[in-house]
């Protein structure tokens, strides 16, 4: 598990339209690194396109939104044209970037556990280090208050 303060663990995923990304590549800007469960579905697609809206405030403070999901690039591909998302989507199909940022947690639904996402967002600034983190997030008003703390870096 992450805390606020830490360096944020590296990463380096496949991403959207056949290309990758790294934390190293993105050395000196802020990165929001945003973790939802699935593309496509209510929730997810929601916060995905608060994040789509405010993407001109997000890139006129020089900030790079990251959507991370273990669904495949195929799949992401599919919903970012779907919704337009002028950000970046990322493949976790293994878990492991999930797990070194601990939202990689068993979930309980209809009282059944499984493994998934939680929904969770870290903001990391230009030295690597993270300085807030929002979990089990509310999607109605997230992006704007990931904007609002950005913003303060």
């Amino acid at each position: 598990m992450v805390d606020v303060g830490e360096k944020a663990p590296e990463f380096s995923m496949a991403a959207d339209s056949g290309g990758g990304v790294s934390l190293a590549a993105m050395k000196g800007k802020k990165v929001v690194l945003y973790f939802y469960p699935k593309d496509d579905t209510p929730g997810c697609t929601k916060e995905a396109c608060a994040f789509r809206d405010a993407m001109p405030d997000f890139s006129g403070i020089d900030a790079e939104i990251i959507g991370v999901s273990k669904d495949p690039v195929a799949k992401h591909d599919k919903f970012k044209a779907k919704y337009d998302l002028p950000f970046m989507l990322a493949s976790d199909e293994e878990s492991g970037v999930c797990e070194r940022y601990g939202v990689w947690v068993e979930k309980n639904m209809y009282g059944k556990k499984y493994m998934g996402i939680e929904r969770a967002t870290f903001l990391i600034d230009g030295e690597g280090i993270v300085r807030n983190i929002w979990r089990k997030v509310k999607v109605p008003g997230h992006a704007d208050a990931v904007l609002e703390a950005a913003k303060s870096l």
